[in-house]
């Protein structure tokens, strides 16, 4: 008989991850490029391969983030087919999931500066294969006032022009119907100071965005920060008149911004963006009421699928 006197205690079992290997893609099927045969590409690729697979299609505003939040959502991978604002709402559901299932992105939408981000990929066959892959990331996020963002939360002039661009111009015209919103409302608006307090230093500017991605409004880079980063910077710009605007533009086509007279960009722990009324507010390209904002980092991650 075998002497165990001195043999170390049974370590306590783990739980065992998901290993059902299903898979849910999600898809809003009235959202600008929607498209029905792709998603069933990606799926009968996917069960070539051996992964269950079902499409969902919303029939509601919110049903991401609510499937997202079941604790009884028994998937490996959660595919958001969509654009930024849907990939916002799965990680708001996330937030009350005790243990979230992997992302996956199928970029869709008006605007896919995550997808930029993390260079996903827009064909089937790519998509099957990074699925297949099963190569995760953490994904950072911020919270705003108790709201995650991928991406960015700011106040001002960007914000406006959310708020004020009609659903039915976005879905026909796209991202151009931004370009027109912004016009008409740069013509008329009278811009507000901000007070932004940054770990308890304080910058005045017209215009604050907290930045938890390198990237803001397509391919533009604003910040050092990336996604997959901990960690949260703002960038403040001093004033939001006619040539200030066309000034700031500029620096931003070229990759400059961070370093244009009149901007500033610093990391941060905690930060509140205030004014003296009312000032629009945005997280991730959709309205999110006005200021104050309190913002700071989430101390979750979420594992991201990547190439």
């Amino acid at each position: 008989m075998s002497d165990t006197k001195g043999a170390a205690p049974a370590e306590p079992r783990r739980p065992e991850p998901r290993s059902n290997g299903k898979v849910l893609i999600m898809a809003n099927p009235t959202s600008g490029g929607y498209d029905a045969q792709f998603l069933k590409d990606v799926r009968q690729r996917l069960e070539r391969q051996g992964r269950s697979t079902e499409i969902r299609l919303t029939q509601r505003a919110g049903e991401i983030g609510e499937t997202c939040a079941d604790p009884a959502l028994a998937v490996q991978t959660l595919v958001v087919a969509g654009g930024d604002g849907s990939i916002n709402e799965a990680l708001t559901g996330f937030q009350d999931h005790p243990a979230p299932p992997q992302l996956a992105v199928i970029p869709t939408g008006t605007a896919n500066v995550l997808a930029l981000e993390l260079s996903l990929p827009r064909t089937a066959a790519a998509v099957a294969e990074m699925i297949l892959g099963q190569k995760t990331k953490p994904l950072h996020y911020g919270i705003a006032n108790g709201r995650p963002f991928a991406l960015m939360a700011s106040a001002g002039f960007d914000a406006e022009v959310v708020h004020g661009v009609p659903l039915s111009l976005k879905r026909r015209f796209g991202k151009l119907a931004y370009v027109v919103t912004a016009i008409r409302i740069g013509l008329r608006r009278k811009s507000a100071p901000l007070d932004v307090t940054l770990d308890g230093e304080h910058f005045s500017g017209k215009f604050a965005v907290a930045c938890n991605a390198h990237r803001y409004g397509g391919p533009f880079v604003i910040s050092p920060g990336g996604a997959t980063d901990p960690g949260l910077y703002m960038l403040v710009l001093e004033r939001d008149d006619p040539w200030s605007s066309i000034r700031y533009t500029m620096a931003l086509l070229s990759g400059r911004l961070h370093k244009a007279k009149g901007a500033t960009v610093r990391p941060f722990n905690v930060a509140s963006i205030k004014a003296g009324r009312t000032v629009a507010a945005q997280v991730d390209g959709d309205p999110f009421g006005a200021t104050p904002l309190e913002i700071q980092a989430s101390d979750k991650t979420v594992p991201i699928l990547v190439p």
